[in-house]
């Protein structure tokens, strides 16, 4: 299970948990975490797409046909 797949698993066990709860202060409380938890898991997302991006463009300048290389050194 990747990170952010285990952080949105967090936040349902503590939707579930707030939705058990009759005292509103603890509920709202357990909404609170599991919306932290949702945050987090959209913060890794965009930082695993940010990075797997920045990757593909390295791997793709550094692809460069040999032909191209040399033709610019002569």
């Amino acid at each position: 299970m990747n990170p952010s797949e285990e952080l949105r698993r967090h936040a349902v066990e503590c939707g579930q948990m707030a939705t058990f709860l009759r005292n509103k202060e603890n509920s709202a409380a357990w909404n609170t975490i599991a919306e932290r938890y949702l945050r987090c898991a959209q913060w890794y997302d965009s930082r695993r797409s940010t990075a797997d991006r920045l990757k593909e463009q390295r791997r793709q300048k550094g692809s460069r046909p040999h032909s191209d290389v040399a033709a610019n050194h002569t």
